[in-house]
């Protein structure tokens, strides 16, 4: 069965709309308020946040698949936060690497925003160029830079991105834990890790954490006009800063190590939102 995304003439926003449509159908849940994706170290938190009222597999909703990258779930979660807010968990994230196009990449972002969220947290793990960053050092995502030469937006459309990435909730999220450091987290197009000279290159540019998705999706979710939350978990340092070589078996293990601690930290922000 092919996507509708698939289609170069399809309007991307009336298909988000048609998702919205289905998970609103199959959840019993007309309206949310705040949406999650949640990458490698992530996904306790949907267990933390409150009670899930309805699970959906992904690839039954328009424009959705199944993800690839072992440590991802393709399930969609309908979740009642305790202050009557409902949240959007969407585990199946499309990566940009995969090779869809962009259209499927943030298709998760504009589905979201149809289903009336108005705040989109987006968190990964990603590799750290700060050498006194541990492994399993949560990040709050201050801004970015996107290398993928692409963007989600289409047409003369000109999105103001200059407070992409909200103080407001950087700092609510700090009245949870102060010593929360934040940074700058760069895109590139992947699926292969970045040299020890990209990873300088990167240094020299201002950004502290690599990793291959994140700043496509927020850059939709602004277009959307959602306020947005990035956090990044540091699973690693990056090449040429680590000395051993990288590997998607060390994220994966370092994102369990460090997932009960910063899951929890990450259902208290939410209960402040």
């Amino acid at each position: 069965m092919s996507n509708p995304l698939e289609d170069p003439k399809a309007n991307p926003f009336e298909i988000a709309k048609l998702a919205a449509a289905a998970i609103a159908e199959k959840t019993g849940v007309e309206q949310h308020d705040i949406a999650l994706t949640l990458g490698s170290g992530w996904a306790k938190a949907a267990d933390l946040i409150g009670e899930t009222v309805a699970s959906v597999n992904a690839v039954e909703i328009p424009g959705f698949s199944a993800p690839v990258v072992e440590g991802h779930v393709a399930t969609i979660r309908s979740i009642l936060l305790p202050s009557g807010k409902r949240a959007l968990v969407l585990g199946a994230r499309t990566h940009y690497y995969e090779g869809h196009g962009v259209r499927r990449t943030v298709h998760g972002v504009r589905t979201a925003a149809a289903t009336g969220a108005k705040i989109m947290i987006l968190t990964n793990g990603s590799g750290g160029i700060k050498d006194h960053w541990a492994p399993g050092t949560p990040v709050l995502i201050s801004d970015h830079i996107n290398l993928t030469a692409d963007s989600p937006i289409e047409g003369a459309n000109f999105v103001d991105l200059t407070d992409l990435y909200s103080k407001r909730l950087r700092e609510l999220s700090r009245t949870v834990d102060s010593s929360l450091d934040e940074g700058v987290y760069v895109q590139f197009r992947g699926p292969h890790y970045e040299t020890p000279a990209e990873v300088q290159m990167v240094k020299h540019m201002g950004g502290h954490l690599v990793g291959m998705s994140t700043a496509l999706e927020a850059i939709a979710a602004r277009e959307a006009g959602m306020e947005v939350m990035g956090f990044s978990l540091m699973t690693n340092l990056a090449a040429g800063i680590q000395t051993t070589p990288l590997s998607h078996h060390e994220v994966l293990a370092a994102g369990k190590e460090a997932e009960p601690r910063i899951s929890a930290l990450l259902a208290e922000i939410i209960a402040k939102i």
